[in-house]
Protein backbone atom coordinates (compact mmCIF):
# COMPACT_ATOMS: atom_id res chain seq x y z
CA UNK A 1 0.00 0.00 0.00
CA UNK A 2 1.32 3.61 -0.92
CA UNK A 3 1.48 6.03 1.95
CA UNK A 4 0.14 9.84 0.40
CA UNK A 5 -0.14 11.30 3.26
CA UNK A 6 0.60 11.40 7.01
CA UNK A 7 -1.37 12.82 9.88
CA UNK A 8 0.20 13.86 13.22
CA UNK A 9 -1.29 14.63 15.83
CA UNK A 10 -0.59 15.81 19.75
CA UNK A 11 0.16 12.67 22.13
CA UNK A 12 -2.25 12.08 24.77
CA UNK A 13 -2.55 10.99 28.41
CA UNK A 14 -5.19 8.44 28.05
CA UNK A 15 -6.84 6.83 31.29
CA UNK A 16 -9.40 4.54 29.20
CA UNK A 17 -10.78 4.03 26.28
CA UNK A 18 -14.06 3.59 24.44
CA UNK A 19 -15.66 2.31 21.27
CA UNK A 20 -19.12 3.87 20.35
CA UNK A 21 -20.92 3.46 16.97
CA UNK A 22 -23.80 4.21 14.84
CA UNK A 23 -24.84 2.02 12.14
CA UNK A 24 -28.53 0.44 10.33
CA UNK A 25 -29.88 -2.58 12.20
CA UNK A 26 -31.59 -4.36 9.14
CA UNK A 27 -32.99 -7.13 10.64
CA UNK A 28 -34.65 -4.98 13.40
CA UNK A 29 -35.37 -1.98 10.74
CA UNK A 30 -33.94 0.59 12.94
CA UNK A 31 -30.84 2.21 13.69
CA UNK A 32 -28.43 0.72 16.29
CA UNK A 33 -26.16 2.45 18.60
CA UNK A 34 -23.49 0.53 20.20
CA UNK A 35 -20.59 0.69 23.00
CA UNK A 36 -17.85 -1.04 24.65
CA UNK A 37 -15.88 -0.21 27.43
CA UNK A 38 -13.27 -1.87 25.30
CA UNK A 39 -12.07 0.48 22.68
CA UNK A 40 -9.38 0.32 20.25
CA UNK A 41 -9.80 -2.69 18.91
CA UNK A 42 -11.53 -4.20 16.42
CA UNK A 43 -15.03 -4.06 17.47
CA UNK A 44 -15.82 -7.25 15.08
CA UNK A 45 -13.60 -9.42 17.37
CA UNK A 46 -15.24 -7.94 20.54
CA UNK A 47 -18.19 -9.20 19.34
CA UNK A 48 -17.21 -12.51 18.17
CA UNK A 49 -15.38 -13.57 21.56
CA UNK A 50 -16.97 -11.22 24.09
CA UNK A 51 -20.26 -9.95 22.78
CA UNK A 52 -21.18 -9.14 26.21
CA UNK A 53 -19.09 -6.53 26.66
CA UNK A 54 -21.20 -4.57 23.97
CA UNK A 55 -24.08 -2.46 25.21
CA UNK A 56 -26.83 -1.55 22.59
CA UNK A 57 -29.68 0.49 21.92
CA UNK A 58 -32.16 1.04 19.23
CA UNK A 59 -33.18 4.60 17.98
CA UNK A 60 -36.82 5.32 17.82
CA UNK A 61 -37.25 5.91 14.14
CA UNK A 62 -39.30 9.15 14.98
CA UNK A 63 -37.86 10.37 17.69
CA UNK A 64 -34.03 9.02 17.63
CA UNK A 65 -32.13 8.49 20.18
CA UNK A 66 -33.69 9.70 22.84
CA UNK A 67 -31.47 11.25 25.98
CA UNK A 68 -31.98 8.63 28.83
CA UNK A 69 -31.28 5.79 26.52
CA UNK A 70 -27.77 7.76 25.76
CA UNK A 71 -27.12 8.27 29.38
CA UNK A 72 -28.11 4.19 30.05
CA UNK A 73 -25.69 3.08 27.72
CA UNK A 74 -23.16 4.91 29.92
CA UNK A 75 -24.38 3.84 32.96
CA UNK A 76 -24.26 0.82 31.48
CA UNK A 77 -20.15 0.91 30.30
CA UNK A 78 -19.20 1.36 34.08
CA UNK A 79 -18.63 5.20 34.00
CA UNK A 80 -19.33 7.36 36.94
CA UNK A 81 -22.04 9.15 37.28
CA UNK A 82 -19.72 12.72 36.85
CA UNK A 83 -18.96 11.15 32.85
CA UNK A 84 -22.12 10.35 31.74
CA UNK A 85 -23.51 13.24 30.93
CA UNK A 86 -20.63 14.17 28.28
CA UNK A 87 -20.53 10.72 26.80
CA UNK A 88 -24.51 10.91 26.32
CA UNK A 89 -23.92 13.99 24.71
CA UNK A 90 -21.35 12.74 22.44
CA UNK A 91 -23.22 9.72 21.78
CA UNK A 92 -26.34 12.07 20.58
CA UNK A 93 -24.42 13.81 18.04
CA UNK A 94 -22.66 11.11 16.65
CA UNK A 95 -26.19 9.91 16.43
CA UNK A 96 -27.34 13.09 15.04
CA UNK A 97 -24.24 13.50 12.23
CA UNK A 98 -25.25 10.14 11.67
CA UNK A 99 -28.87 10.87 10.13
CA UNK A 100 -28.31 13.84 9.23
CA UNK A 101 -25.56 13.06 6.65
CA UNK A 102 -27.14 9.99 5.67
CA UNK A 103 -24.27 7.41 6.70
CA UNK A 104 -24.02 3.96 6.99
CA UNK A 105 -22.06 4.11 9.61
CA UNK A 106 -20.62 6.61 12.26
CA UNK A 107 -17.49 5.29 14.62
CA UNK A 108 -15.41 6.67 16.67
CA UNK A 109 -12.72 4.67 18.07
CA UNK A 110 -11.18 4.77 20.82
CA UNK A 111 -13.42 7.54 21.99
CA UNK A 112 -11.09 8.28 25.28
CA UNK A 113 -11.26 9.39 28.63
CA UNK A 114 -8.21 11.74 29.15
CA UNK A 115 -6.23 11.32 32.62
CA UNK A 116 -7.46 15.12 33.01
CA UNK A 117 -10.96 14.47 33.05
CA UNK A 118 -12.04 14.67 29.23
CA UNK A 119 -13.28 13.21 26.39
CA UNK A 120 -11.68 13.03 23.17
CA UNK A 121 -12.32 11.09 20.03
CA UNK A 122 -8.89 9.50 19.15
CA UNK A 123 -10.32 8.26 15.85
CA UNK A 124 -12.82 8.50 13.67
CA UNK A 125 -14.95 6.64 10.45
CA UNK A 126 -17.80 7.44 8.62
CA UNK A 127 -19.39 5.57 5.62
CA UNK A 128 -21.65 6.95 3.40
CA UNK A 129 -24.79 6.16 1.15
CA UNK A 130 -23.65 6.43 -2.48
CA UNK A 131 -27.39 6.36 -3.41
CA UNK A 132 -27.91 10.01 -0.97
CA UNK A 133 -24.98 12.01 -2.11
CA UNK A 134 -27.01 13.75 -4.42
CA UNK A 135 -27.34 15.58 -0.70
CA UNK A 136 -24.24 16.41 0.05
CA UNK A 137 -22.37 17.45 -2.65
CA UNK A 138 -19.67 18.81 0.10
CA UNK A 139 -18.98 15.24 0.89
CA UNK A 140 -18.68 14.36 -2.99
CA UNK A 141 -15.60 16.86 -2.39
CA UNK A 142 -14.10 14.62 -0.06
CA UNK A 143 -13.37 11.05 -2.09
CA UNK A 144 -9.81 10.80 -2.56
CA UNK A 145 -10.11 9.70 -5.57
CA UNK A 146 -6.27 7.97 -5.12
CA UNK A 147 -7.94 5.70 -2.56
CA UNK A 148 -10.37 3.93 -5.31
CA UNK A 149 -10.05 1.02 -7.74
CA UNK A 150 -9.27 3.29 -11.45
CA UNK A 151 -11.73 0.43 -12.87
CA UNK A 152 -14.36 1.34 -10.49
CA UNK A 153 -14.13 4.69 -10.96
CA UNK A 154 -14.51 4.42 -14.17
CA UNK A 155 -17.55 2.11 -14.45
CA UNK A 156 -18.94 5.42 -11.77
CA UNK A 157 -18.70 7.40 -14.63
CA UNK A 158 -20.51 5.64 -17.16
CA UNK A 159 -23.33 4.72 -14.97
CA UNK A 160 -22.41 1.32 -14.34
CA UNK A 161 -22.22 -0.89 -10.95
CA UNK A 162 -19.10 -2.19 -10.98
CA UNK A 163 -16.99 -4.25 -8.62
CA UNK A 164 -13.82 -5.93 -8.48
CA UNK A 165 -13.03 -9.17 -7.18
CA UNK A 166 -10.70 -11.85 -7.11
CA UNK A 167 -12.22 -14.47 -9.26
CA UNK A 168 -11.36 -15.58 -12.87
CA UNK A 169 -14.86 -15.32 -14.41
CA UNK A 170 -16.20 -11.80 -15.75
CA UNK A 171 -19.88 -11.28 -15.37
CA UNK A 172 -21.79 -8.86 -17.19
CA UNK A 173 -25.73 -8.58 -16.59
CA UNK A 174 -28.28 -6.70 -16.47
CA UNK A 175 -30.01 -5.90 -13.02
CA UNK A 176 -28.39 -6.19 -9.63
CA UNK A 177 -30.38 -8.88 -8.17
CA UNK A 178 -29.57 -11.04 -11.20
CA UNK A 179 -25.50 -10.26 -10.55
CA UNK A 180 -25.83 -11.50 -7.36
CA UNK A 181 -27.71 -14.89 -8.48
CA UNK A 182 -25.27 -14.72 -10.95
CA UNK A 183 -22.05 -14.93 -8.84
CA UNK A 184 -23.63 -17.38 -6.56
CA UNK A 185 -24.15 -19.80 -9.62
CA UNK A 186 -20.51 -19.22 -10.68
CA UNK A 187 -19.46 -20.41 -7.86
CA UNK A 188 -21.60 -23.36 -7.07
CA UNK A 189 -20.16 -24.41 -10.57
CA UNK A 190 -16.83 -24.38 -9.32
CA UNK A 191 -15.95 -20.97 -10.36
CA UNK A 192 -15.44 -18.11 -8.74
CA UNK A 193 -16.26 -14.37 -9.92
CA UNK A 194 -14.03 -11.75 -10.93
CA UNK A 195 -16.74 -8.86 -10.80
CA UNK A 196 -19.76 -7.78 -9.90
CA UNK A 197 -20.92 -6.06 -13.05
CA UNK A 198 -24.83 -4.06 -13.23
CA UNK A 199 -24.70 -2.74 -16.85
CA UNK A 200 -28.24 -1.99 -16.30
CA UNK A 201 -31.75 -2.14 -17.79
CA UNK A 202 -31.23 -1.27 -21.56
CA UNK A 203 -27.97 -2.61 -21.94
CA UNK A 204 -27.03 -0.75 -24.69
CA UNK A 205 -24.46 -1.12 -27.43
CA UNK A 206 -22.35 1.40 -25.77
CA UNK A 207 -22.70 0.36 -22.35
CA UNK A 208 -22.20 -3.41 -23.16
CA UNK A 209 -18.77 -2.03 -24.73
CA UNK A 210 -17.96 -0.44 -21.77
CA UNK A 211 -18.96 -3.30 -19.42
CA UNK A 212 -16.06 -5.21 -21.68
CA UNK A 213 -13.59 -2.59 -21.33
CA UNK A 214 -13.78 -2.79 -17.52
CA UNK A 215 -13.97 -6.67 -17.32
CA UNK A 216 -11.13 -7.33 -19.70
CA UNK A 217 -8.94 -5.07 -18.14
CA UNK A 218 -8.29 -7.53 -15.43
CA UNK A 219 -5.50 -9.93 -16.65
CA UNK A 220 -6.82 -12.54 -14.69
CA UNK A 221 -10.30 -13.15 -16.37
CA UNK A 222 -10.37 -16.24 -18.38
CA UNK A 223 -13.71 -16.35 -19.67
CA UNK A 224 -16.67 -13.98 -19.41
CA UNK A 225 -20.79 -14.77 -18.45
CA UNK A 226 -23.29 -12.35 -20.26
CA UNK A 227 -26.24 -12.86 -18.37
CA UNK A 228 -29.34 -11.11 -19.24
CA UNK A 229 -32.92 -11.49 -18.48
CA UNK A 230 -35.25 -9.10 -21.12
CA UNK A 231 -38.42 -8.05 -19.16
CA UNK A 232 -38.97 -4.03 -20.10
CA UNK A 233 -35.56 -4.42 -22.90
CA UNK A 234 -36.65 -6.88 -25.80
CA UNK A 235 -34.17 -10.05 -25.31
CA UNK A 236 -33.41 -8.67 -29.39
CA UNK A 237 -32.32 -5.36 -28.72
CA UNK A 238 -30.10 -6.99 -26.23
CA UNK A 239 -28.20 -9.24 -28.63
CA UNK A 240 -27.91 -6.18 -31.23
CA UNK A 241 -26.32 -4.27 -28.36
CA UNK A 242 -23.90 -7.23 -28.17
CA UNK A 243 -22.96 -8.21 -31.12
CA UNK A 244 -22.76 -4.18 -31.87
CA UNK A 245 -20.34 -4.16 -29.04
CA UNK A 246 -18.20 -7.17 -29.88
CA UNK A 247 -17.25 -5.51 -32.97
CA UNK A 248 -16.11 -2.47 -31.58
CA UNK A 249 -14.55 -4.44 -28.50
CA UNK A 250 -11.36 -7.12 -29.32
CA UNK A 251 -12.55 -9.58 -26.09
CA UNK A 252 -9.55 -12.19 -25.87
CA UNK A 253 -10.86 -14.89 -23.53
CA UNK A 254 -14.43 -17.00 -24.27
CA UNK A 255 -17.84 -15.57 -23.62
CA UNK A 256 -20.55 -17.55 -22.99
CA UNK A 257 -24.33 -15.74 -22.86
CA UNK A 258 -27.47 -16.46 -21.35
CA UNK A 259 -30.66 -14.69 -22.79
CA UNK A 260 -34.28 -15.48 -21.43
CA UNK A 261 -37.26 -13.27 -21.36
CA UNK A 262 -38.65 -10.94 -23.88
CA UNK A 263 -38.20 -11.76 -27.39
CA UNK A 264 -35.57 -14.26 -26.21
CA UNK A 265 -35.39 -16.61 -28.98
CA UNK A 266 -35.04 -13.50 -31.98
CA UNK A 267 -31.97 -12.53 -29.31
CA UNK A 268 -30.52 -15.87 -29.65
CA UNK A 269 -30.78 -15.78 -33.59
CA UNK A 270 -29.05 -12.86 -33.32
CA UNK A 271 -26.24 -13.87 -31.20
CA UNK A 272 -26.46 -17.09 -33.54
CA UNK A 273 -25.82 -15.23 -36.76
CA UNK A 274 -22.60 -13.18 -35.08
CA UNK A 275 -21.13 -16.76 -34.06
CA UNK A 276 -22.48 -16.55 -30.13
CA UNK A 277 -24.27 -19.40 -28.82
CA UNK A 278 -26.83 -18.53 -25.70
CA UNK A 279 -28.38 -20.80 -23.42
CA UNK A 280 -31.46 -20.37 -21.91
CA UNK A 281 -30.72 -21.39 -17.88
CA UNK A 282 -28.64 -19.87 -15.84
CA UNK A 283 -26.93 -23.08 -13.83
CA UNK A 284 -26.23 -24.18 -17.74
CA UNK A 285 -24.20 -20.93 -18.33
CA UNK A 286 -22.26 -21.13 -15.30
CA UNK A 287 -21.41 -24.54 -15.98
CA UNK A 288 -20.21 -23.73 -19.30
CA UNK A 289 -18.34 -20.54 -18.39
CA UNK A 290 -16.91 -22.54 -15.67
CA UNK A 291 -15.57 -25.25 -17.99
CA UNK A 292 -14.03 -22.45 -20.70
CA UNK A 293 -11.81 -20.74 -18.27
CA UNK A 294 -10.47 -24.24 -16.73
CA UNK A 295 -9.99 -25.19 -20.33
CA UNK A 296 -7.62 -21.64 -20.69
Amino acid sequence: HTVAKVLVVPGVAIAQEFYLGVVLDRPNRRVLVMASAEGGVDIEEVARERPERIVRALADPLLGLQAYQAREIGFALGLPATKVTGFAAIAQQLYATYMAEDATLAEINPLVLTEAGEWLALDAKMSFDDNALFRHPDLEELRDLAEEDATELEARRAGISFVKLDGSIGCIVNGAGLAMATMDAVKLAGGEPANFLDVGGGASADQVAKAFGLVTADPRVRAILINIFGGITRGDVVAEGITEALSNVNVPVPIVVRLAGTNADEGRRVLAEAGLTAVETMDEAAAQVVSSAAAR
